[in-house]
This record gives structure tokens, C-alpha cells and sequence, in this order.
């Protein structure tokens, strides 16, 4: 279970990433859609469902968004309301800026008893208007839901300019985060050098490393191509050539996809690094949905043959 793989600090934790659907869509639409999520992940052996919380980051960037930011249903409604019947341990994404106090407080006291798990993400920019900051949704959780097992976001490519996401890391330990999952990743250098400085600053300083999800995702066109660059994801340039020029472009994205992942496993694995992946979709289109459900079942295999030696 996730659970104790969390607390173990273990290697290989999977987990796939859904987006709730559209707030706007009927109640007998939504339930359609679910009924076509159920029906992918049902069979899928993975650690854990991720449901995303989107806020609009049109701050964070300056160029047009690539497709239009529309309000999703709630993700925990959706997890508890219309996924009820997957099994699976539900984390529940957290865009905290987007919430009062009373209403994220009221959230965080619902099934106390139960095991819950959640990612709280803080503003996409300085310049975001928040209702409530990142540390004051930590303060509330430890306060009100200690028990939470409660996850961050990390930004491998942030290390590239900054060199601290090591640090951020820890200090969103020490505020009660027990994991990490990335954005997606396609610059395998930047998420090296952050797992370096990461486990070097560990071992200097007695702390024990979380475990670390890293996000990987199916490239299908050129448009989603563009919409990762506009979230910010780091695509090397050799690798937007390779996959702009190649016959395939999502065939040659999985492909990227996996060999950054092995690699990272291995340079993890080697130094005992907690590091799992995480496998999401950024597009709705079914061939590529499609192809994030084959990429879960692709690095499981990986995972499994490397732990297996």
C-alpha cells in the first residue's frame, strides 16, 4: 500500500494522474466521463490515483495559453462522488491559493479517521491573487488533520537558475510533507542534479530523504507540445528536434519518455534515492490517453526488473 511505502521510504512507488472534468459539463456528462476513467485505471497496477486541482497560471506566463483554462469539478468530489468504486488510494491535489479559510478547513476535517492523502500546491506566481498562502494551508493541516499525509510539488528545472530545490524540498518536510511529485520531466540533467544535491545534503546532514514521484508524460502533437513549454516544462532543445522530426512523434515521446526515466532510476537506485514515477496525460485526445495507460504498464516492467536484481 502507499501508505507504507511513504512511511518505508521505499523505491517505486507508481501512481497515474487524472484531471477531474469540467465544471460545466451535465451531471449525466460527468458521470460519462467517469464511467471512461473507471474503465482505463480499474485494471491499472498502480500505488496510487492522482486527481488534479487546476487554477489558471495565465500570471505565471505570458505567451496565450494553448487551450483555454475552463473550472473542473472538484477533485475530491469527483475521487469520493464518481470514481467511489476504484479502490485505489485517491490523492487529492490542492491548489490552496484557490480556497478561504473556512472552506479549506472544513476539507481538511472531513473523514478524519480515514487514511486521506494530499498534495498541496501554493500560487502559480508572485503576482496571483491567493485567498490563502501555501504555509498557512500547512499550519491548517497540522493543526486541524495532523494524520494527512500530505505531499509537495517540486520542480527539478527550477535547479537549473536557482540551485536550491533541495532545499525547498526539505523545508516542506519540515512543514510535514512526507513525498514529492514533479512536474512533468523531459530534462533529464535538471532532475539528476537536484537528486545529487539532494542526497549529498542529506547524508551531510543526517536527514532522511523523502520519497520523490517524478511526472512523465506522452507527447501526441505539436500542440501539446507547446502547451508543456507554456506550463513551463524544460524541453531540451535536441529533444524538441527529435520529436518534431521524427515519423511518430508520440511513439518517439514514450520512447524519451521511459529512457529518461531508467536513467533515473538507475543513477537512484545506486544511491538509494526513494524515487517513483508518476504517469499522467496532458491531453484529452484518446490516442494519447491511451498511450499514458501503455506508458504505467511500460515502467512498472522497469521498475520491477531493476528492484528484481
Amino acid at each position: 500500500m502507499i501508505k507504507e511505502k511513504i512511511l518505508n521510504k521505499k523505491m517505486g512507488i507508481i501512481t497515474y494522474a487524472i484531471t477531474p472534468p469540467k465544471k460545466n459539463n451535465t451531471t449525466e456528462k460527468i458521470v460519462e466521463i467517469s464511467k471512461r476513467h473507471i474503465e482505463r485505471i480499474k485494471n491499472l497496477n498502480i500505488d496510487g490515483l492522482i486527481i488534479y486541482d487546476l487554477q489558471d497560471e495565465v500570471d505565471r506566463q505570458s505567451g496565450k495559453r494553448p487551450f483555454p483554462y475552463m473550472e473542473s469539478v472538484d477533485p475530491a468530489i469527483y475521487g469520493e462522488k464518481y470514481l467511489g468504486n476504484i479502490k485505489i488510494p485517491k490523492i487529492i491535489y490542492r491548489c490552496v491559493g484557490k480556497y478561504g479559510i473556512d472552506e479549506f478547513s472544513k476539507w481538511l476535517e472531513h473523514d478524519k479517521k480515514d487514511d486521506r492523502f494530499s498534495v498541496f500546491v501554493g500560487a502559480s506566481s508572485s503576482k496571483q491573487e491567493v485567498k490563502l498562502k501555501l504555509n498557512q494551508a500547512y499550519d491548517l493541516k497540522n493543526k486541524l488533520n495532523p494524520d494527512l499525509f500530505l505531499g509537495a510539488v517540486v520542480i527539478p528545472e527550477r535547479h537549473i537558475t536557482h540551485k536550491d530545490e533541495h532545499l525547498r524540498v526539505i523545508k516542506k518536510a519540515d512543514k510535514g510533507c512526507s513525498f514529492f511529485v514533479s512536474q512533468v520531466i523531459y530534462n533529464l540533467e535538471a532532475s539528476k542534479n537536484f537528486l545529487s544535491d539532494y542526497y549529498y545534503y542529506c547524508k551531510e546532514n543526517n536527514i532522511h530523504m523523502k520519497p520523490i514521484i517524478f511526472t512523465i508524460t506522452p507527447c501526441g502533437s505539436e500542440k501539446t507540445l507547446n502547451f508543456m513549454k507554456w506550463l513551463g516544462i524544460n524541453v531540451p532543445r535536441w529533444l524538441e528536434n527529435d520529436l518534431m522530426h521524427s515519423e511518430d512523434i508520440l511513439e518517439k515521446s514514450i520512447s524519451l519518455s521511459k529512457n529518461i526515466f531508467e536513467e533515473l532510476f538507475d543513477f537512484a537506485l545506486e544511491k538509494g534515492i526513494p524515487i517513483g514515477c508518476n504517469v499522467e496525460s496532458l491531453s484529452i485526445r484518446k490516442v494519447e490517453i491511451e498511450a499514458s495507460i501503455k506508458l504505467v504498464n511500460d515502467i512498472k516492467q522497469i521498475i520491477d526488473k531493476k528492484l528484481s536484481i
